[in-house]
């Protein structure tokens, strides 16, 4: 057989074999789901309170607010940052979850001068080994609030 032959029934050969796992692939993808809570349900927001995809919760960002409510926490910028930590812990315990299986957080503060007492208050919530975290200085967040946290979460940690 010709050389060009044989490379050519062996280009074909891994084709062929990328077909076969790509198809065995797209058959095992994880079942994405849209979560909410009963409390979550009722406010009629325009977003999930969580995403499943596989092993992974995809928490959106939560403020200070009082739960079941718009109303932020009393008590400024301690009062609202423990509160977001605490409805993030809800978050994560209503579809299964602990702080322990976090693996990232981004952090968005209305005043990047609040920093030091975010951290004060944040691992007062979680324990080493701590997550990857981002954070961000913003002009505007929800409600006025002073500070939002997302998070990442992991069955797999």
């Amino acid at each position: 057989m010709p050389k060009t032959a044989t490379r050519a029934s062996h280009v074909l050969a891994a084709f062929l074999a990328c077909l076969v796992s790509a198809a065995a692939f797209a058959g095992e993808r994880p079942q994405v789901e849209f979560l909410n809570s009963e409390a979550s349900a009722k406010a009629n927001l325009p977003f999930s309170e969580a995403v499943r995809n596989g092993d992974t919760l995809y928490l959106s960002g939560q403020i200070g607010n009082l739960p079941g409510t718009r109303t932020l926490a009393p008590g400024g910028f301690p009062a609202e940052a423990r509160q977001a930590l605490e409805n993030i812990k809800a978050v994560l315990t209503a579809h299964g979850r602990t702080t322990a299986d976090i693996v990232k957080c981004t952090v968005m503060l209305a005043d990047m001068a609040d920093w030091p007492a975010f951290n004060e208050i944040y691992v007062s919530f979680l324990k080493k080994p701590y997550p990857a975290r981002s954070a961000l200085g913003a002009s505007g967040l929800a409600l006025g609030a002073r500070v939002e946290v997302e998070c990442i979460a992991s069955a797999g940690h």
